[in-house]
């Protein structure tokens, strides 16, 4: 959901008289409104001078809100959609894709995780490579772990054009089809993916090369700074970035692959980040780890639609 200051030029009602007095109770955001008190709001609009002013603001936003909601679908227009539009994409790891029947589901969110050096960045590399041969990517990065050097590694060992020139033009033709996207805080990300939604719409019923694939690496360095150990507006916070993600995801056809770490967890063993809030949102988990010493990778599910818990494979990348 977007900040206030960029909806103006859409809602022109959202001004900046509106804007400095929700910035003065704390609202900066559509996502300030959630986890307002909107009653307590109205009551401090009423005792402004340009409280009929304010009063629309407010009520633009809840409508902005409002539209956000989607309408319901019957068991036979969901079984048609997905049918139509919810199909697999390769990560380009045999592994994982046995493991997944054919590899990650457009329309759905899909986390890694994993401590560090497990190869999550390494798999989120390899999809975006392998996908955009057909498809545009937009690549999340968090923590300058973006490496177009790796991307074009792995196209080098998939292809085999007869002469270097071709070998050039394939390289440089899905190397374009990846935009990559630094973001260093929520807000950031939040820009970014309103951006996106935008471009979506329009891109939708278009025909060309569209848009398919997005990955943010990684979504806990994002998230983790706004939690605290009671921060109702963290929490509200990370909520909305899941709800964002899926939203893109069903409504767009799009894969969304995200990057999550581990914190220690009862008995020592490792347990994905973001709590018990978070664990919900994504569609489907994966645990990747490395064998000490080698490049074998282990992924395991821990979350799937419709694949049971604890099957797992081995990968090399």
């Amino acid at each position: 959901m977007a900040r206030l200051a960029n909806l103006e030029t859409e809602y022109p009602v959202l001004d900046s008289t509106v804007r400095n007095f929700c910035a003065s109770h704390g609202i900066f955001s559509v996502e300030d409104f959630l986890i307002h008190d909107l009653y307590m709001l109205a009551a401090f609009a009423e005792q402004n001078n340009s409280s009929e002013r304010l009063k629309e603001g407010i009520a633009q936003v809840l409508s902005i809100i409002d539209d956000m909601h989607q309408p319901w679908l019957n068991g036979m227009e969901l079984l048609e959609d997905a049918k139509r539009n919810k199909h697999v994409f390769p990560t380009g790891i045999q592994g994982i894709d046995l493991l997944l029947g054919g590899g990650i589901r457009v329309g759905q969110l899909t986390e890694l995780v994993g401590p560090s050096s497990s190869g999550k960045t390494q798999v989120c590399l390899r999809t975006a490579s392998n996908v955009a041969r057909n498809h545009l990517v937009l690549y999340l990065d968090t923590g300058n772990s973006f490496s177009p050097q790796r991307i074009a590694y792995f196209l080098g060992k998939t292809i085999n054009p007869s002469s270097a020139q071709a070998k050039n033009q394939f390289l440089q033709k899905v190397m374009s089809n990846i935009s990559c996207h630094s973001v260093f805080d929520m807000f950031a990300m939040f820009d970014v993916l309103h951006q996106l939604e935008s471009y979506l719409r329009c891109q939708d019923g278009r025909g060309g090369c569209q848009m398919r694939l997005l990955i943010v690496d990684s979504i806990s360095s994002l998230i983790s700074p706004v939690l605290g150990s009671s921060s109702t507006q963290g929490r509200a916070l990370m909520t909305s970035a899941g709800y964002l993600l899926k939203k893109l995801a069903h409504q767009h056809n799009l894969a969304v692959l995200i990057i999550n770490h581990t914190v220690g967890g009862e008995g020592g063993y490792s347990k994905p980040a973001l709590g018990d809030s978070w664990k919900c949102i994504p569609h489907s988990r994966l645990f990747l780890s490395c064998d000490r010493g080698s490049n074998n990778y282990n992924v395991s599910i821990l979350r799937h639609p419709s694949m049971a818990s604890g099957k797992a494979a081995r990968f090399v990348i």
